[in-house]
């Protein structure tokens, strides 16, 4: 049964990597193209990709955090759950005598 714990574990830190890498890469391009950014399609790609978790990061913030400090939350949000589902993988397989790696 730890088989499909740390198949889960994995598919969510590998989800929690992905987002992050894809606001790393808009934050990139919302320096590299500045005012023109709107009118790049790749960054508006990148918009539409992580708006679920910038939507979500707003919803839990505060409103008196103001709009342009949301994708820097969500970031180390990202940041800090990818480093937490890392530990919990780690256990679940010292639980289970497995090595993991």
């Amino acid at each position: 049964m730890p088989g499909i714990e740390l198949q889960i574990l994995s598919v969510l830190r590998a989800l929690a990597e992905i987002a992050g890498m894809f606001l790393l890469a808009q934050g990139a391009l919302y320096l590299l193209a500045g005012g023109t950014r709107e009118q790049n399609f790749v960054y508006q790609l990148f918009r539409i990709i992580t708006r679920p978790v910038i939507s979500a990061t707003r919803f839990m913030t505060p409103k008196v955090v103001a709009d342009k400090y949301v994708p820097f939350i969500a970031f180390f949000i990202l940041f800090w759950l990818w480093i937490l589902l890392a530990y919990v993988r780690q256990d679940v397989c010292q639980l289970n005598g497995l090595l993991c790696g």
